[in-house]
């Protein structure tokens, strides 16, 4: 088994998809970055992978409209899918990153684990667990990043982190790993970046497995 770490500051802006027809090839592994408009996914991009400008972070949220894509390696991707939840857009628009989120979600086969972006200051709303209960129906591992934790003092940092790992140990049954998250302050990447790379390698094991 090779414990190679993937070195996430080589990532490279590969497209941005308007639908999956336009994505590259459906082979190898990607990791979906989903959550709702403003949760920081952009933010944590570019925490993640230490390029100050490789997710392009709007200032009006709910503007990506795109499945952007950023390559790790040959046959390793990032995915950072359209937020999900920002009221301030015309309806028809909503339903049209809905469809691209279900498309992507439903029929890319390459995807094999998704992280989950919730502001920690209001965690878990229906969009965000229908999410997480989409990941662990799908058999696969999710990563939930309560961000913008800085936000918050210790104490009640600690006390939201508690409460949403009991609700969903309570009403999932799935590979969960929840943590605290913060792009400004840099809290919980190498965390992150641990459970990344573990999915990256159980994939590549897997592979090596079926050859």
């Amino acid at each position: 088994m090779t414990e190679q770490h993937i070195d996430f500051r080589l990532a490279q802006f590969v497209t941005s998809a308007p639908d999956i027809t336009h994505l590259p090839e459906d082979i190898g592994m990607e990791i979906a970055f989903a959550g709702r408009s403003n949760a920081g996914k952009s933010s944590a991009l570019n925490t993640l992978t230490d390029h100050r400008g490789l997710a392009h972070i709007s200032k009006r949220p709910g503007r990506t409209q795109l499945i952007n894509v950023f390559r790790l390696t040959d046959d390793k991707r990032l995915i950072d899918l359209p937020g999900y939840g920002f009221a301030k857009v015309p309806l028809e628009m909503k339903l049209a990153w809905q469809e691209k989120l279900a498309q992507y979600l439903e029929e890319r086969r390459c995807l094999k684990g998704l992280v989950v972006l919730m502001d920690i200051r209001h965690p878990l709303k229906d969009l965000d667990f229908n999410m997480i209960r989409w990941g662990v129906a799908a058999q696969m591992p999710v990563l939930v990043l309560l961000t913008k934790a800085d936000k918050l003092k210790q104490a009640e940092k600690q006390k939201t982190l508690r409460t949403v790992k009991a609700r969903l140990a309570e009403e999932l049954d799935g590979e969960i790993v929840v943590q605290l998250f913060s792009s400004l302050k840099g809290t919980g990447r190498e965390p992150a970046l641990n459970v990344l790379n573990g999915w990256f390698r159980r994939h590549d094991d897997e592979q090596l497995v079926v050859l």
